[in-house]
């Protein structure tokens, strides 16, 4: 493995643990497409600034990015708080807004400058190491290694310091303002790291994997838990491998780095998606199956006591006639009756059903309920 490519991997990941961390916060109060309103709309904060400035390397242009950030989220809620249109709506109409003016200004007044929405939006990951930090005749490595690791510090000291503030916020608003804890303060503080995190992302992955990296490993992480803790810590986790995972296969199938990584987090929420032992579709088709069952083995021990004490009624609980009795199939039937001697309910003799104690008192605690 060359420098080069571990590099690569080393800007990825940390980027993706970046993105991440305030991604956790969007998923849980149901924010996520301000991720990617934000990530777009920051284009006419840089733009605004490079007006400003002259330069694509100042640190104004990152400061005028998590302004325009908060704008946009600004703007959606007083939108949102009129009651005319929901909050969707609202993104609906402010992200397009201020992205297209940034769109307008750029093709009109910086045509010549190196500022080109097909940057921001795609980037690419593997130019990265050809900028580099150099200071008193020393390479330090990549400057995206330096930008990205410190928004990642700037993201985890912030989550460490208002953890307790951001889980209150999060899950209950109003206790949080009940206690004094300034939930909106809370909010704009962290709309302004994903503003922070989106933009310094830019120029290294786009736009488009930075709504990838900050939604789908949040939402395969809720799926997995239900500990806000163990969500961040398997969010970074989930992220970090798609990242390095989506590198090797762009390298093996020489794809576009961005596209796979973005991919690898769409097949990460996918799975959890699919097999997650207590959300997952798999699980709850089993749960479902399991309750279906549950209720008709109860459904049997009530018919059979129903018709107990007389030869002519027992003859109803004849294995053969169940079917019809109870209005199931054949093969629900055989797998009922299967389930219910495994678990000691019935017993079967000369083909017909009798309780067991345990299938008596499955039978009268529905009697007792009811």
């Amino acid at each position: 493995m060359s420098q080069a490519q571990l590099e690569i991997q080393l800007i990825a990941a940390i980027v993706a643990a970046a993105c991440a961390l305030p991604g956790v916060f969007l998923v849980l109060r149901g924010m996520a497409m301000m991720s990617d309103a934000i990530s777009h709309t920051v284009l006419l904060g840089i733009v605004l600034a490079f007006f400003v400035t002259g330069s694509l390397n100042s640190p104004l242009l990152l400061v005028g990015a998590a302004l325009t950030g908060v704008l946009t989220v600004t703007l959606t809620e007083l939108l949102t708080r009129t009651n005319l249109v929901k909050e969707d709506a609202a993104i609906g109409l402010v992200f397009p807004a201020l992205f297209s003016l940034a769109v307008i200004l750029i093709s009109r007044f910086a045509g010549d400058v190196h500022l080109d929405t097909d940057s921001v939006l795609l980037g690419e990951v593997a130019f990265a190491p050809f900028n580099r930090l150099k200071m008193f005749g020393l390479d330090f490595g990549p400057e995206a290694l330096f930008m990205t690791g410190g928004i990642l510090l700037i993201n985890v000291l912030f989550i460490s310091i208002f953890y307790k503030e951001l889980k209150l916020a999060t899950f209950d608003a109003a206790l949080a303002a009940a206690l004094g804890f300034l939930p909106g303060v809370i909010h704009y503080g962290l709309m302004t790291i994903v503003s922070v995190t989106a933009v310094g992302a830019f120029d290294v992955v786009g736009s488009v994997l930075v709504v990838a990296l900050m939604i789908a490993p949040p939402a395969a992480a809720y799926l997995l838990t239900d500990r806000l803790s163990h969500m961040l810590y398997l969010s970074v986790a989930i992220g970090v491998a798609s990242a390095i995972g989506g590198y090797w296969v762009a390298h093996w199938l020489d794809a576009s780095i961005a596209g796979s990584m973005a991919t690898m987090t769409g097949g990460a929420f996918l799975l959890a998606y699919l097999f997650s032992p207590s959300r997952g579709l798999i699980a709850m088709a089993r749960q479902r199956t399991h309750q279906r069952i549950e209720f008709a083995e109860t459904m049997l021990t009530i018919h059979i006591a129903n018709h107990t004490g007389s030869p002519e009624a027992e003859q109803e609980n004849a294995i053969v006639s169940l079917d019809e009795h109870l209005n199931w199939s054949p093969a629900f039937t055989s797998q009922v009756v299967y389930q219910a001697k495994r678990e000691g309910l019935v017993t079967e003799q000369n083909g017909l059903l009798a309780l067991t104690e345990d299938g008596r008192k499955r039978a009268n605690q529905t009697f007792t309920a009811s």
